[in-house]
């Protein structure tokens, strides 16, 4: 059983996942790291693994494949369970965790990270993302669809084999519903003042393109360290054309993000750093929201100051980090 639950006064959330206690780790050493031995995820185990979602290739010769997490952080039976939010006593807010929590194996070789994808490889696995979130966002009682990625002990993976992960659940995160209210009230104040433009992050990336932050760029997208980075080398990549979901890029587009993000990657893989990235999207109102992919290398760990005071201590600046990525 799992069980969404909120601070007594914060609006911040919790999944309550007992079985998620039972996951495989394999980063007992250094060595064991690229050992394929007994990996679930490698062509011939595939009995190994849940009931396959979906496949990239043939059944003999696959690419890419999506399954159900054996681990999932949230409920699939939705029959049995309620998803409705709701307070007893005033300070207990709680629900069940209901959604969906899927695997994505970007690769069949278990030798290979996302890094050493070829660009066009890389677009097939943000591809399968898409297909994956137009189908979860049409289940039941599903509020947000959360694509992310952790590489490397530091970042939370368990398993070496290159994959990502899928969880639709039954909340709109409070970082998603907090980033759109700031953007429609950027919007509104714009719009008030008949000035352009009127999404926030449309103009933070034109301002960002031109500084210090800068990392890269090409025809169709951006990325940049953030002004106020959470972590050393803290990298975001934004689509120029205001869209409010990675569903709505188009193959240039996919190609170009791919493209940013592999360069990002290569440079991470000098110092063999962990690191997260997730997609933001948004709830689909259209000046509200602006897609963006957010990495954060993990070569750092938040203590007792960060957790106490909701302060990051970040010792890289962001015009360092940018700077590292050019060189």
């Amino acid at each position: 059983m799992t069980e969404l639950r909120k601070d007594y006064l914060l609006e911040r959330y919790v999944i309550i996942a007992a079985g998620r206690g039972k996951r495989p780790h394999q980063f007992t050493d250094e060595k064991k790291e690229t050992s394929a031995k007994k990996c679930f995820f490698c062509p011939g185990s595939e009995d190994q693994t849940p009931k396959e979602i979906y496949r990239v290739g043939s059944a003999n010769d696959w690419k890419i494949r999506v399954f159900p997490n054996k681990f999932a952080a949230v409920n699939e039976n939705r029959d049995k369970n309620d998803a409705e939010i709701k307070t007893h006593n005033e300070f207990f807010t709680f629900a069940e965790g209901v959604g969906n929590h899927e695997v994505v194996v970007e690769t069949p070789d278990h030798e290979k990270q996302l890094v050493d994808l070829d660009v066009d490889e890389m677009v097939d696995v943000f591809k399968t993302y898409i297909l994956r979130i137009k189908e979860l966002e049409q289940k039941k009682d599903v509020k947000y669809v959360l694509v992310f990625k952790n590489h490397g002990k530091d970042a939370g993976t368990s398993l070496v084999h290159s994959h990502s992960q899928i969880v639709a659940y039954n909340l709109v995160p409070t970082i998603i519903q907090q980033k759109e209210k700031a953007i429609a009230k950027y919007a509104e104040k714009a719009a008030n003042n008949n000035s352009e433009p009127h999404c926030a992050y449309c103009k933070i990336l034109n301002i960002e393109k031109t500084s210090d932050r800068k990392v890269f760029e090409n025809n169709n997208f951006v990325c940049f360290t953030p002004y106020a980075s959470r972590m050393p080398y803290e990298v975001l990549f934004f689509p120029k054309r205001h869209v409010v979901s990675v569903k709505y890029l188009n193959d240039g587009e996919l190609y170009d993000l791919c493209d940013l993000l592999k360069k990002v990657l290569v440079k991470l893989k000098e110092f063999n750093a962990s690191y997260n990235f997730y997609l933001h999207n948004g709830t689909g109102k259209e000046h509200q929201f602006h897609f963006h992919v957010e990495l954060l290398p993990r070569i750092t760990k938040w203590a007792g100051f960060e957790l106490g005071s909701e302060t990051i201590i970040n010792t890289t600046s962001p015009e360092d980090a940018a700077l590292f990525y050019r060189e």
